[in-house]
């Protein structure tokens, strides 16, 4: 057999749906889509276009939230009576900055990546914004050093798969996470634990969170990179021992600003007010 093509069609209940997507992953492992290839699931996705189209002329909803479908907006107006919202699970500010007119351009055309590393007009913060990109290594075996995972197998593990990070974030014997600053690692580090944040972010959106984090939020410290501009494991020790050092006064800092956010985004009723607002807002605009 020359490749093997399943069809997961469960019940639409969340605990029917959550075994099929698990198992879904778990076979997907054993083949994996190449970069190269990735071109195919957008194809796959616009392949939609008619039955999305069929769909949305019998039910007539009032609204359509959506992210990678970017006709849904052209296919609501064609329709007629249909507003639309793009709802992403990016960060907003690393999603914004693309649409933003680069400082250097008088019309509206997309920013370059060198364009990009300068706060756009208007835009909310001088600090958080982009660096140069810098190309790392494609797995976690390239990264480490050669017999590293032999010499700190008793101290430690290592793993390249899925883990349940919420779990171990809220464990007691965990002080410290050095995150690589992913939207949903950040308010997971922010709202649901008491561990100390080092910030070591990998390219675009990654690196807009951290300097949101340490510069703007003040509850983690960004982890410096070497002259080569790469991180270094002097660096990652610097930054972890400035984090949980209880003398040190940034550490200290960053642990009373992650106390008073935690504070904040878990209290009862914050996530509820939003979704309320939007509710009372989707409403007020039928």
């Amino acid at each position: 057999m020359s490749k093997l093509e399943i069809v997961m069609f469960p019940w639409f209940a969340f605990g029917r749906m959550i075994p099929y997507m698990n198992l879904s992953n778990e076979l997907a492992k054993r083949a994996d889509v190449p970069t190269s290839l990735e071109s195919l699931l957008a194809t796959a996705f616009d392949e939609l276009y008619d039955e999305i189209k069929s769909f949305l002329q019998n039910l007539k909803p009032h609204f359509v939230f959506f992210d990678f479908a970017y006709w849904i907006p052209d296919l609501a107006r064609e329709i007629g009576g249909i507003k639309t919202l793009f709802y992403t699970v990016f960060s907003p500010a690393a999603a914004s900055i693309p649409f933003v007119k680069s400082p250097d351009k008088t019309t509206f055309m997309a920013s370059t990546a060198a364009e990009l590393v300068k706060p756009p007009p208007d835009y909310p913060s001088t600090t958080v914004v982009l660096r140069e990109i810098v190309k790392g290594t494609n797995s976690v075996e390239e990264a480490l050093p050669e017999g590293f995972k032999e010499r700190v197998q008793e101290k430690g593990l290592i793993l390249d798969c899925w883990v349940p990070q919420l779990e171990i974030l809220t464990h007691k014997s965990v002080g410290c996470f050095v995150t690589h600053c992913g939207y949903g690692s950040m308010w997971e580090s922010l709202a649901l634990c008491d561990c100390q944040l080092v910030l070591l972010p990998r390219p675009f959106e990654h690196t807009l969170i951290a300097r949101l984090m340490e510069q703007q939020l003040k509850v983690g410290v960004q982890m410096e990179k070497d002259e080569n501009d790469l991180f270094t494991k002097e660096n990652l020790f610097k930054s972890v021992k400035c984090v949980m050092d209880k003398d040190n006064q940034i550490g200290c800092l960053v642990k009373e600003n992650h106390r008073k956010w935690k504070e904040l985004l878990s209290s009862p009723g914050f996530m509820s007010n939003y979704v309320d607002n939007l509710h009372s807002l989707l409403v007020e605009n039928t």
